[in-house]
């Protein structure tokens, strides 16, 4: 299984720690974020892994080269202005091939172990989401999971309202027939959902979106506990 990392963001909301630094490569527990997910990709034996970038790019190629120093290959997906998250998958398709791939935000931080995502069989689903409890900046949540699958707020469902990880399964064929272009994959997530394509789970993990200076420090004291 390949997987892809999303790292083409401008960071806005980390001002001004992103002026000169790309969200992913801000460091927390001495080594920066994106580095994290790949070490436990690797751990995983997940070692084919698309970056996609765009804001300060080169520097998240010269720190992370090729991959080989992290016992991975790295293919780069370079976008000229960011695509926005499906919008970058689609450029990215071409790396990732026909096959079902993981799909990871950077800038979130998990101690996720990733072989727990690989005997996930999406048959004929479209996406399976990784889920968890509604943080305290996003008390509503995003989807609501029963039964195992994940619905909209639309849907009117009885289940459980979580926010989605920014970690899933996807099958390439979600993006058939989208041509390239700046596109975002919640709208494609709700559609797939409306047709009963998307299932989930809740993580059972430590998570954290690091959305702000503030929580990447709170977070970068815990980890150097």
């Amino acid at each position: 299984m390949k997987a892809m990392i999303l790292a083409a963001g401008l960071g806005n909301r980390m001002r001004p720690l992103t002026l000169h630094t790309p969200k992913p490569l801000l460091k927390v527990g001495g080594k920066p974020l994106i580095v994290w997910h790949i070490e436990n990709l690797a751990r995983a034996g997940i070692t084919e892994i698309v970056i996609n970038t765009a804001w300060l790019a080169e520097k998240l190629h010269e720190t992370l080269g090729d991959g080989s120093q992290f016992g991975v290959n790295i293919l780069w997906s370079d976008e000229q202005d960011g695509l926005e998250t499906a919008g970058g998958v689609i450029r990215a398709l071409p790396l990732l091939g026909e096959a079902p791939f993981l799909l990871v935000n950077g800038d979130v931080w998990t101690n996720l172990d990733f072989r727990n995502m690989l005997d996930i069989e999406l048959g004929n689903h479209l996406a399976h989401l990784a889920l968890v409890d509604n943080p305290e900046q996003h008390p509503k949540g995003d989807f609501i999971l029963a039964d195992d699958y994940a619905y909209t707020f639309e849907q009117s469902v009885e289940g459980q309202a979580l926010t989605y990880s920014g970690i899933a399964l996807i099958s390439p064929s979600m993006f058939n027939g989208l041509s390239d272009g700046k596109r975002p994959l919640a709208p494609l997530l709700k559609q797939a959902m409306l047709q009963k394509k998307v299932v989930a789970h809740k993580l059972d993990a430590t998570w954290v979106d690091v959305g702000t200076p503030e929580r990447l420090s709170a977070l970068d004291q815990q980890l150097l506990q």
